[in-house]
């Protein structure tokens, strides 16, 4: 008997976790956090399954929201071995320690507020520590290249291709035995969109049985890349020549380096008004290095374009800041300036201080170059808040707004489906990793475009395959 039961990204897009079950053999498809919507106290509730009898976690990428629970997972009894890409073992370390700060950082902030309040004791010990991340990486870990096969107990299978999200990222494939006949199961992990700067495209695949597919944007076309670009250059060009400031809350892997990369380029080609760009982000300046340890993952025109130098992703220009101290100094800088900043979604970190300084003036611009998760205030402000709350304080929203998806690490609507249409053999499509009204659309399209019929999967439902 084989059968599926998720416990996250099941009608959301965070959470990500996915318990495979094959025989006596147990395997996690990811052990991602929940973000936003309220969901961060969820990543604290217990397991819905029986930790100490999982055999084997398989990461798909190193974002947060599909590795982000991994020390809980060990701290709770896991004991198997760890399956990823080497790029995504390196990647996860510098995630997850970055996460830890952030997780201690937050609970001395709560627990001192609570404590003016007489409540220290209500405020929960942090997810995990700097401690608890060294543990995963003195675990047992298996990593493998595209393409490479790696055989678990039973005639079961596992292998990754390229899915074309961010470094390192991967769709996995299982392919096991039932009553004499093979079958294969694919989870997608994150799909990227065959238009990426700097990663190759996804690989496809040739035939499978069940797929569990993602579907952030189930429900729409991205801009082109190149509409994308040409509405990035105006956005830039139009803030600086009237003396305002640039902030891009970006993610640390993939979008912050996409964005290095066009400016290293606006820069060379003249297309550039002279202005100071800083990287605000210890963690996107780690990631960055980390992108130039693995060239072979990164597309040829990056690597090779004539005249870009040793490294793609620096430049004149470009400043970065690792310490408090020069991430303050910036908000000196009155005019002329592009930050990039994290997080993302602007649910922590140096973005919000960026904002706060700045999200109110009306030369100013935000550059929102990924998806904002509800219950954010990334969400708040793409969805057209005229007040916010940053920090207590409530700020007006005046700077343009800018929405920019065609940067997305996600496939489209329409990629998603040209990517499923040429897989042989399928006889259930599972839709997980999206909210669940873009999920009943992208079915629909799904039913219209290839004639099948698509499930969408429910938190802790078992699906027997």
């Amino acid at each position: 008997m084989v059968s599926v039961t998720s416990y996250g990204a099941a009608g959301t897009v965070t959470g990500s976790c996915h318990h495979v079950k094959i025989g006596s053999i147990n395997i996690l498809i990811d052990c991602g956090m929940f973000q936003g919507n309220g969901d961060n106290n969820k990543n604290y509730d217990d397991f819905e399954f029986d930790v100490s009898k999982i055999n084997y976690l398989v990461l798909t990428h190193a974002h947060l929201d599909h590795i982000g629970r991994v020390p809980k997972l060990i701290k709770d009894g896991f004991k198997g071995k760890i399956i990823a890409t080497k790029a995504t073992k390196d990647i996860a370390k510098v995630m997850l320690l970055d996460s830890a700060n952030i997780l201690q950082e937050e609970y001395k902030t709560l627990r001192r507020k609570a404590r003016r309040r007489g409540e220290e004791d209500t405020i929960l010990e942090p997810l995990y520590t700097k401690d608890d991340v060294k543990n995963v990486f003195e675990k047992k870990w298996c990593t493998l290249e595209y393409f490479e096969e790696h055989k678990l107990k039973n005639h079961i299978k596992i292998s990754f291709r390229n899915a074309g999200h961010i470094l390192g990222s991967a769709f996995v494939m299982i392919d096991y035995q039932e009553k004499n006949k093979s079958k294969r199961v694919v989870f997608s992990g994150d799909l990227g969109s065959p238009q990426r700067l700097i990663i190759d495209n996804p690989d496809s695949v040739d035939e499978a049985d069940y797929l569990f597919i993602e579907s952030t944007y189930g429900d729409r076309k991205h801009k082109s890349l190149d509409e994308s670009i040409d509405e990035f250059k105006e956005a830039i060009r139009t803030t600086l020549k009237k003396n305002g400031n640039v902030i891009i809350p970006s993610f640390a892997l993939e979008r912050t380096q996409e964005i290095l990369w066009l400016l290293h380029v606006m820069h060379d080609s003249g297309e550039l008004p002279k202005c100071s760009i800083y990287l605000d982000s210890p963690l996107a300046i780690k990631a960055t290095k980390l992108y130039n340890r693995y060239p072979v993952y990164l597309s040829d025109e990056l690597i090779y374009t004539p005249g870009r130098g040793g490294d793609p992703f620096s430049f004149n220009w470009l400043k970065t800041s690792t310490s408090s101290d020069q991430s303050i100094a910036i908000n000196k800088v009155k005019e002329r300036a592009i930050i990039i900043a994290g997080s993302g979604m602007c649910t922590g970190g140096r973005i919000m201080h960026h904002l706060k300084h700045r999200l109110w003036s009306p030369k100013n611009a935000i550059i929102f170059v990924g998806y904002q998760v509800r219950g954010t205030l990334g969400r708040s402000i793409v969805d057209g808040d005229k007040h916010v709350k940053i920090y207590g304080e409530e700020i007006a929203i005046r700077a343009k707004i800018y929405t920019i998806n065609g940067f997305s690490a996600h496939a489209d609507q329409k990629e998603l489906i040209d990517w499923v249409r040429p897989i042989e053999g399928l006889k259930n499509i599972f839709l997980i990793h999206g909210e669940e009204d873009k999920m009943e659309i992208f079915s629909r399209e799904i039913k219209k475009e290839l004639g099948c019929e698509s499930k969408i999967v429910e938190h802790g439902v078992k699906i027997n395959l």
